[in-house]
């Protein structure tokens, strides 16, 4: 079989979008964040780019998506050897039947596992130490994202033994990171003065601009993930548009309703909804289901994310309250409106059935649901043993001092916003004195002030 060109070079402008998603996702972490700890936030997610994709070369790729003669052990993880980072014999090799070259399919992939582990780090914000976010992620990274890539569309079990469907990563990505989150904020703790102090956004324009590259970015996430160009790539298309605008109606209405007012940050939040829940379920559902996925993602999301008060857990950005609880809505509408019309490989190669709606029965949402709840548990525990075992050596956390004065600071000696007086001018200047620290960060508090309140 020859290269397919149109098929390479759709998958490699896809690769582009899905890599533009992770500065998105920092611009709409940062933003939501307080002022003197957005240039950490955005770390976490610009350093995943940098430690994942080197990963994915040495042996992510070849584990996550390498074959393996022993079937038992193919249902858990990939081969240790086919793909491997040092090899070179696969370089002419093309995957399956797509035309596309193997290497192409390593760096769309590649881009899915750098988001995924970014996404996790909304929800550890203004505390979590810098030093240990990279040794959670390369650990998380190791341990659950791969593996549970494997599951679901590398052969393994989830896949092709329970044959639960996840077109782009509802289950291997959203609820995967989503549950992860909650395992690494029960064991990091909550914010110095959560839940009683204000954590208001101090960027707006940034939460929205964010949303935007986010949104741009998933087109490639969700229809680059047909791998060919054809009607269901169009359907994946058509149907991340739809949902994604029916979320921020959603969130909106709900916002309206509850409290009389809607708001940006809310918009923004409902589009994210929307797209997280549309992701499992794109290619597999025609658009009328997909504007009802998107408006229910976006009003069920938009109470979710006030459960954490409830709960007692402090998810900073809500990756729970969003990622977890939208991915497993989608996860679930394949079982409930998934047909043949959009997609015709759902019986006969994926081994699926059509949902509930298009006379399937309940056979594929008990799929669904089985393949969403283990990689929901495997996530959440392994993160939790990972951030334990950070926790007792170099530590997870970073001091209650540098919580309160400014993590990023703290960890990066460099602040996002630069307030002290133009040289010539002010107070400071003209008594020739420097200004203080504290000058710099407009939130900041003495720590005894802060931890009073």
């Amino acid at each position: 079989m020859e290269i397919d060109t149109g098929n390479t070079a759709w998958l490699l402008l896809s690769s582009a979008l899905v890599l533009l998603m992770t500065p998105g996702l920092a611009l709409f972490y940062g933003g939501l964040n307080r002022s003197k700890g957005v240039l950490n936030m955005m770390m976490m997610s610009f350093s995943a780019i940098g430690l994942i994709s080197v990963l994915w070369v040495i042996y992510g790729f070849t584990l996550a998506f390498g074959a393996n003669d022993n079937a038992s052990v193919n249902n858990i993880i990939g081969s240790f050897t086919q793909y491997l980072g040092t090899e070179t014999d696969f370089v002419g090799d093309l995957w399956g039947e797509t035309g596309i070259p193997v290497y192409v399919f390593l760096a769309f992939q590649m881009m899915f596992a750098i988001i995924t582990v970014a996404l996790i780090s909304g929800a550890a914000s203004d505390r979590l130490k810098f030093s240990g976010w990279l040794l959670f992620a390369f650990g998380w990274f190791t341990l659950v994202y791969v593996p549970v890539a494997h599951w679901v569309w590398g052969g393994g079990f989830i896949g092709a033994k329970i044959h639960a469907l996840d077109f782009a990563g509802g289950t291997a990505v959203h609820i995967n990171a989503g549950a992860a989150a909650l395992g690494l904020v029960l064991v990091l703790g909550k914010r110095v003065g959560w839940p009683k102090e204000s954590f208001k956004p101090h960027n707006v324009p940034f939460v929205m601009l964010g949303a935007g590259l986010l949104w741009f970015g998933w087109f490639g996430f969700n229809a680059g993930s047909e791998l060919t160009v054809d009607s269901t790539t169009g359907a994946a298309f058509v149907n991340t548009q739809v949902a994604t605008a029916a979320g921020v109606l959603g969130w909106i209405i709900v916002e309206w309703f509850r409290d009389g007012k809607p708001t940006l940050v809310g918009a923004s939040s409902g589009a994210v909804a929307g797209l997280v829940a549309i992701t499992p379920a794109c290619g597999f559902i025609a658009p009328l289901p997909a504007v009802l996925l998107g408006l229910v993602a976006g009003a069920v999301c938009a109470f979710a994310v006030s459960l954490k008060y409830k709960l007692g857990y402090d998810d900073s950005l809500d990756v729970v309250g969003v990622h977890f609880v939208a991915g497993w809505i989608g996860s679930l509408w394949i079982g409930l409106f998934a047909t043949l019309q959009v997609n015709g490989a759902i019986e006969e190669v994926l081994g699926a059935n059509e949902g509930l709606f298009y006379g399937g029965g309940a056979t594929q949402l008990g799929r669904q649901f089985a393949g969403s709840a283990i990689v929901s548990v495997y996530s959440c525990v392994i993160a939790a043993v990972i951030a334990l075992i950070i926790k007792v050596t170099i530590g997870l956390r970073t001091s209650t001092e540098s919580e309160v004065d400014g993590i990023d600071v703290a960890e990066h000696a460099e602040s996002g916003y630069d307030l002290s007086p133009a040289a010539g001018g002010g107070a400071f200047a003209q008594a020739g004195i420097a200004p203080s620290a504290n000058s710099a960060a407009p939130d900041k508090a003495p720590v005894s002030e802060k931890v009073s309140g």
